[in-house]
């Protein structure tokens, strides 16, 4: 069965979509970034292993492993978004297609990013309550207002794509009449 042929208008529409690639190779430039201060951190932790106490070790480590979520969610973002809005990567069957990915859609990909975003922040808290005594309580109190707020956005955008995925059984159409 052929395809009929797009009018104008609407072929410009879905053309554009091809305008978000400059962003998604963007990230990817914003990746190496990472990549780069990653090794450098890796690199000072090395170079001064016998001078750092325990907390330093710690807060250097929460740095590497928040610089690790902070990359995963640009991949999250860069493929799922891609795939989702730009076009199919075509990595069906690929041994190393994320298993995320066949399932991924615009509200499975916002609370995918909401809970890395709820990962982030618990890190950064994290840092924040070791070296507690370096910061004031307003800081650290607004800190924790801000995480909690990312709590209930991430809670709220799960219901929200809960409820339109899977509507009530009182509410699907009827087949029958």
């Amino acid at each position: 069965m052929a395809q009929t042929p797009m009018r104008p208008i609407p072929r410009l529409i879905f053309a554009s979509r091809w305008l978000q690639l400059p962003l998604y190779l963007g990230l990817i430039v914003a990746q190496g970034v990472y990549v780069y201060h990653f090794m450098v951190e890796v690199w000072h932790l090395l170079s001064h292993v016998t001078e750092y106490d325990e907390n330093k070790i710690m807060l250097v480590v929460l740095g590497l492993i928040d610089v690790v979520m902070i990359s995963n969610l640009l991949i999250m973002v860069i493929v799922g978004g891609y795939e989702t809005f730009v076009s199919r990567l075509g990595i069906d069957n690929h041994p190393d297609e994320p298993e995320w990915l066949d399932h991924v859609n615009a509200g499975v990909l916002k609370v995918k990013l909401s809970m890395a975003l709820i990962g982030i922040s618990s890190i950064h808290l994290l840092k924040t309550f070791i070296d507690a005594e370096q910061r004031s309580t307003h800081t650290i109190m607004w800190q924790v207002a801000i995480h909690l707020a990312f709590l209930m956005s991430a809670l709220a955008m799960a219901w929200v794509d809960h409820m339109v995925s899977h509507p009530a059984a009182g509410h699907a159409k009827s087949e029958s009449y």
